[in-house]
């Protein structure tokens, strides 16, 4: 190739420069009004993305790992009940099982990377509790099958769909399923604010209300201690950064499957290379692509030489799902699917900051290795 682009993995300012004219004076009024603790802003941002997603009831709290943690406490969880969730996730949905004082048990996943629903099944025994389907790289597990294993099985379903809002199966977006669905604002995150967030959607109004007063120290809506609570609220200045993203966030859902476009169209004739489903072959799914999560043979050159030419890559999870982590004191498990894509998997560049043309030089780089 004769020239060369320095494209970042994920380009961190341009979380704050992408919308700057607009986020600057939202922050100001937040500094200057001194309202920084649950008030308005977080009631109106909670309001504004409930309605996004079409939940009845939406809680902000500090981050995605504590509301998978509180959603299982709230939720009933009883010491050593058991948490079947996919081995193929971030670390924190089998540590919000750990503390919450249960056993994560971890499954295969299906050749979309979701969680597979078969699986699921094998693996219930008599302490199983919840089954947390991970809501990967910005597409819905196929819900269906999983509620009817939770309904034969009377088990509870929440989503860890951290990576996920907006997403949808079946016209229903993901975090809206099951009894409590968890949703992460970290800065790379689909929705990202300046700092760690997260959110909580429910359809209940029992689990809303245990989950408002679990967020803040057990304080009722009238303000009153009624039972116990932690400190886990998200910040009003948080809450106006992301009420001014999530104004743009169909826009950016937008260019992100239009990169996706880009890479299936430029990309799916390498017979080396596994790509996810395109966004024009998805039948009941509508994916967000909060990451583009590809794999090869040749990974370790493949990725090599991008990085020769500018281009950063990472592997999820520093190429280690849940199940291989030694130190945890977890059992032995076979999951020989997600061992395999972990041989295998890498992300290539997904984010809004990306132009078509940045996209185009890693396709044409990618072509070039293989030629």
């Amino acid at each position: 190739m004769s020239f060369k682009k320095e494209i970042p993995f994920f380009n961190y300012p341009h979380v704050y420069g992408q919308y700057k004219e607009e986020l600057l004076p939202e922050i100001l009024r937040v500094l200057e009004n001194g309202a920084f603790i649950l008030q308005k802003d977080v009631f109106d941002f909670e309001n504004a993305v409930k309605e996004f997603v079409g939940a009845k009831y939406c809680i902000s709290v500090a981050n995605g790992t504590d509301s998978l943690c509180l959603a299982l406490l709230a939720a009933g969880i009883e010491p050593d009940d058991a948490v079947i969730m996919a081995s193929h996730t971030y670390i924190a949905t089998a540590a919000a099982a750990h503390f919450a004082d249960a056993k994560p048990v971890l499954v295969d996943c299906l050749s979309d990377r979701m969680i597979d629903p078969q699986a699921v099944e094998a693996a219930i025994t008599s302490r199983t509790r919840v089954i947390m389907p991970t809501q990967l790289n910005g597409r819905t597990a196929d819900m269906d099958a999983l509620q009817a294993i939770a309904d034969r099985h009377g088990l509870v379903i929440i989503e860890d769909a951290a990576q996920a809002l907006g997403s949808k199966f079946r016209d229903k977006c993901a975090g809206t399923f099951g009894l409590a669905g968890s949703i992460s604002l970290y800065p790379a995150k689909l929705l990202g604010c300046f700092g760690d967030g997260g959110l909580l959607f429910t359809n209940d109004e029992e689990m809303y209300d245990k989950l408002f007063q679990m967020r803040d120290h057990g304080r009722n809506r009238d303000g009153l201690v009624v039972s116990w609570g932690i400190n886990s609220r998200l910040d009003n200045l948080q809450a106006a950064v992301l009420q001014v993203k999530l104004r743009h966030y169909p826009e950016d859902i937008e260019q992100r499957r239009r990169i996706a476009r880009i890479y299936n169209e430029r990309l799916k004739h390498l017979e080396d290379m596994t790509l996810p489903p395109g966004p024009d072959e998805q039948g009941p799914y509508f994916d967000v692509y909060q990451n583009y999560e590809v794999e090869a043979g040749q990974r370790g050159k493949l990725r090599e030489y991008l990085k020769k030419h500018g281009i950063g890559t990472i592997i999820q999870w520093n190429g280690t799902p849940v199940h291989q982590f030694k130190g945890l004191g977890l059992p032995e498990y076979d999951l020989p699917k997600t061992d395999r894509f972990f041989q295998r998997c890498f992300l290539l560049p997904m984010n809004t900051s990306l132009s078509d043309e940045d996209v185009g030089y890693v396709c044409d780089t990618i072509v070039s290795f293989y030629a």
